[in-house]
């Protein structure tokens, strides 16, 4: 079992009068795709409803539900080793976690396109996903603000701090 500590935390963002509007999510979500997946579709929104998760120093996972449609995507698919989220989704993916041999380069999987369409493109998702000077909670920032919600990611995180 993995220590949940400040730097684990899942969040919620969805459009509400054309607006953004983020909210932290239970930090126990941080550990389990179907409660995540589940507390996501709680929260109505016509753009879709974005998750965002950030695991200790290692990896973010990102959700999105538009209608019955679920995409997902992990930023580094050797997590998958060390923890229960990043296994679930390669589960999810019917991806298998990677032998040993396939360890030593951090790729993401998933949905690639998965806010193409709220202008962040997959060479840029995979860009910020790859940039190992950044921490997980850095790139879901980053990714936050080419993808506008920004402001309102930032002041579901202050809530937490």
């Amino acid at each position: 079992m993995t220590d949940v500590d400040a730097t684990d935390f899942a969040v919620v963002v969805y459009r509400e009068d054309d607006r953004w509007e983020a909210e932290i999510l239970p930090v126990a979500l941080t550990e389990d795709l179907a409660g995540l997946i589940h507390a996501l579709r709680q929260q109505p929104s016509l753009g879709g409803t974005v998750g965002l998760v950030s695991v200790g120093d290692d990896f973010f996972v990102a959700i999105r539900l538009l209608g019955d449609e679920v995409m997902v995507f992990l930023s580094d698919v050797t997590a998958s080793v060390d923890w229960p989220l990043a296994g679930q989704v390669l589960d999810y993916l019917d991806i298998p976690i990677p032998e040993d041999e396939e360890l030593d380069q951090v790729l993401p999987v998933g949905d690639m396109s998965i806010f193409a369409d709220l202008g962040l493109d997959e060479m840029e998702l995979g860009a910020i996903s790859g940039d190992l000077e950044l921490y997980p909670d850095e790139m879901l920032l980053s990714i936050a603000g080419r993808v506008g919600f920004a402001p309102a990611f930032e002041r579901a995180l202050d809530a937490v701090s």
